[in-house]
């Protein structure tokens, strides 16, 4: 357990170096979440409580979002490890006395860590200076902390999976498409998956990505008081996805050792 907590605390040194680059970033995330508070209030305005929120929801949602996009990454489709496997880098990384998976998480563990602080709080704060937002209690942030917590395993367990295609496919952008595509529609950054209308909000509601967005801004806006069910949900996913990674993990070690890696 200390390797894997200085590999993260190692990461955490690694991202924080490059601040300029994370606070452009931020003013970046922060400007956009201006526009998209704009378009979801003219969208509330016509539609009032659209899927149970008000626009103080809404407005508050656009910023929330906007500080989660790195943190859970959710642009990125893959870990830095496909180049790693594209260029056969990997063969050194099995033999490394440390587990491949558990690696990569403690590095994605502390680059959230540092994304949470840099680009998690800017856009939030830039729009409590303009707008109204809906806080939530001191039992809330917590509340919103663990489902933030669970929403990075969920995105780890999605973005490992999709690197790990590359030992088959040799190739990332075309599944990195795929997973951006589905990452920004199924997740709720583009519209709250509270507006989606019949079976296609059931099933999107269902899917993991609701884990990395849709779930975390309804605890943060008190819509969600089952903690133990949103829980159960994210830590069920972030299980399963994690369980697939390793089986992946160990297809993907014969495979290399078959080809002569």
């Amino acid at each position: 357990m200390r390797l894997y907590a200085w590999i993260a605390a190692y990461a955490f040194r690694r991202y924080s170096t490059y601040r300029v680059a994370a606070l452009s970033a931020a003013f970046t995330n922060t400007i956009f979440g201006f526009i998209r508070a704009g378009v979801l209030i003219a969208l509330w305005h016509s539609r009032p409580s659209l899927g149970g929120y008000d626009v103080t929801d809404a407005v508050t949602f656009s910023f929330l979002t906007q500080a989660l996009i790195e943190p859970v990454r959710i642009f990125g489709g893959s870990l830095d490890l496909t180049e790693r496997i594209r260029t056969g880098d990997i063969a050194i990384d099995l033999h490394r006395p440390a587990d491949l998976q558990g690696w990569w998480l403690a590095d994605d563990i502390g680059r959230s860590g540092f994304a949470l602080l840099s680009r998690g709080t800017i856009p939030l704060l830039g729009g409590s200076l303009v707008f109204s937002l809906r806080w939530p209690a001191p039992a809330g942030w917590a509340a919103f902390a663990g489902a933030v917590l669970l929403a990075l395993l969920v995105s780890f367990g999605l973005r490992y999976l999709v690197s790990l295609v590359v030992f088959w496919l040799h190739d990332d952008r075309g599944i990195h498409g795929i997973s951006l595509v589905t990452s920004m529609f199924f997740s709720g950054l583009i519209v709250p998956l509270v507006v989606f209308p019949g079976r296609l909000g059931t099933v999107a509601h269902l899917l993991p990505w609701a884990a990395l967005i849709q779930l975390p801004a309804d605890v943060f806006l008190g819509k969600r008081t089952d903690l133990l069910h949103v829980y159960a949900f994210q830590a069920g996913w972030a299980v399963a996805l994690i369980a697939a990674g390793r089986l992946l993990t160990m297809t993907a070690r014969r495979r290399l050792v078959v080809n002569g890696g």
